[in-house]
């Protein structure tokens, strides 16, 4: 079985079913009417914010789009990337892909024009989709990129240097192109970093893909009734694999292109969503909105809500002590994974398991799990090791790149470079990272990438550059900037330096003092966050 077979099975079994639903904020009314107003006014599907396809529409859709890529010469093996936001089109042209024998290549909507390039050239990519949001970021790049033929813009007006998908898809039939595929084919390239910063392309196989859902229906429970609310970018294993319930399920889905506190409330009531997915800043911004009295529960059908889980980065115990006072009927269940994992599922916590919350879990559904130190041998109960963790979802390789590859992969199993250890009940604790690499706000940060440009500067000798712990974001990045003999700098000056850096990676605080080297060289960041990490925010910000 293949990945593609579960929306064949869907359109055949609830053709006519609603199964993907778009809400778009940018086109909200003057007044966001509540639920019980708005029910009172006039049906849902006459909001132009809202599009919807059927599940039928959605086989029929990627069908077609498989055969636009057929006619480009697309074949079996090749490699599609797709730099699109989340919409309507983002999974139908994704199973479009899938349905050519192609793999698909989901790209990061942050990356910059140059790592654009860098993961096109990587992943060996013939072809390149795109929305209206990366015009300006594949216009520089469309003439050196060797390799890619075929650029498709998915979006209203002409780009001279791409085809339009709207003008070209009604040419194309809806019948299923004949593609023989098997559980062993390549799939997809998801990209990670190290710490090095430099992307990694992630290879998966079908089997992988279809394990995902699997694991994931059999965590959640979705049933056919189920609503699943996805937020966070189509692009990461994370929200693509939690939909993987809904496919598998054959339920609705709904993707809102908002996270404020009350398009989510009303989105939850107008949809009747059933299973929500939050990071860590979306569910304390939701609390602290009813904790000011913004966010009125008495004013949503919140009724049918039955599952709130969270993922992508550790989750404060006192959030969902919190969570729980306020929602005291939800279930909660939180996900450990990687890329390397196929997303979510490796670990996990279990709905049932609540007294356990600060553990990352137990072995997900079809997975083992270890805890080991260096020489290999398992960590006794309580004893940090090493997490490692194998299943059907492990991926291939990092393509093209065997020494990467050889580093993680042993026997089977993915060395994950997260330290952990085991409690007396079998429960999992992450206790640190092994890589440098910062979470914040469930976006992976990697500080080479930013010593190396702040670097640049003239008035800078030396930087390390850290994660500080943040109760919303989990954790915010800290620049500890040693300045040259005989010059000042200011926090302003670095600041200013940064503003040509993604807003998400500029440092949030900025120390100036010495950074500490060890014998060899190498930043001794153990020391540098020992120090910092228990300085309060206001103390770090008046350091100079």
């Amino acid at each position: 079985m293949v990945l593609t077979d579960f929306l064949e099975r869907n359109a055949k079994e609830f053709p006519d079913m609603e199964c993907l639903v778009e809400i778009n904020p940018q086109k909200k009314p003057e007044r966001y009417r509540t639920w019980r107003e708005f029910s009172l006014i006039e049906p849902i599907a006459s909001k132009e914010y809202r599009r919807s396809i059927t599940w039928a529409e959605f086989d029929k859709m990627a069908n077609r789009f498989a055969n636009l890529l057929l006619s480009k010469g697309i074949k079996k093996g090749d490699k599609v990337a797709i730099l699109l936001m989340n919409s309507l089109e983002w999974l139908p042209i994704y199973f479009g892909v899938l349905k050519t024998g192609a793999l698909a290549v989901p790209m990061n909507y942050r990356y910059t024009s140059d790592e654009i390039k860098y993961c096109l050239d990587l992943a060996d990519c013939c072809c390149l989709i795109f929305g209206p949001e990366f015009i300006g970021r594949v216009e520089p790049i469309a003439d050196h990129t060797p390799l890619v033929q075929t650029l498709i813009y998915v979006g209203t007006g002409d780009v001279p240097f791409a085809d339009n998908y709207y003008e070209i898809i009604n040419y194309f039939i809806f019948d299923k192109p004949n593609i023989e595929l098997t559980e062993n084919d390549n799939a997809a390239i998801y990209f990670s970093s190290g710490t090095t910063g430099f992307p990694k392309a992630i290879l998966h196989i079908h089997k992988a893909l279809v394990s995902s859902c699997l694991t994931e229906q059999k965590h959640h429970s979705q049933t056919h009734d189920d609503v699943f609310l996805c937020m966070p970018p189509l692009y990461h294993t994370g929200a693509k694999m939690h939909w993987f319930g809904s496919l598998l399920s054959g339920s609705k889905a709904v993707l809102l292109r908002g996270i404020s506190p009350e398009w989510i409330f009303n989105t939850i009531s107008e949809e009747k969503c059933t299973i929500v997915w939050l990071l860590v800043p979306w569910a304390q911004d939701i609390l602290d909105s009813i904790d000011r009295g913004d966010l009125k529960l008495d004013e949503y059908n919140l009724d049918q809500w039955r599952l709130m889980h969270v993922g992508a980065q550790p989750v404060p115990p006192s959030l969902i002590a919190r969570w729980k006072k306020v929602f005291p009927t939800h279930d909660y269940d939180t996900n450990y994974g990687l890329s390397e994992s196929i997303g979510p599922g490796c670990v996990h916590l279990g709905v049932e398991n609540i007294h356990k919350v600060g553990a990352i879990g137990v072995p997900g559904y079809l997975w083992d799990v270890k805890i080991v130190k260096e020489n290999g041998e398992e960590c006794k109960t309580e004893e940090v090791g090493e997490l490692i963790v194998n299943g059907p979802g492990v991926m291939q390789c990092y393509y093209k790149n065997p020494e990467a590859s050889a580093e993680v992969l042993k026997d089977g199993w993915l060395y994950t470079g997260d330290m952990a250890k085991k409690d007396k009940d079998g429960f999992i604790y992450l206790v640190d990272r092994k890589k440098d690499v910062i979470i914040t706000g469930g976006e992976n940060i990697y500080p080479v990438q930013i010593e190396d440009y702040l670097r640049k500067h003239d008035k800078i000798k030396d930087v390390a550059v850290i994660g500080l712990p943040d109760k919303r974001l989990g954790e915010i990045t800290a620049a500890i900037i040693e300045v040259k003999e005989g010059m000042t700098m200011t926090q302003e000056e670095v600041e200013k330096f940064c503003f040509e850096l993604p807003r998400y990676k500029r440092p949030r605080v900025v120390i100036f003092e010495d950074v500490p080297r060890n014998p060899t060289g190498k930043i001794e960041k153990p020391k540098i966050r020992e120090k910092y990490c228990k300085v309060s925010l206001v103390e770090l910000q008046t350091t100079e």
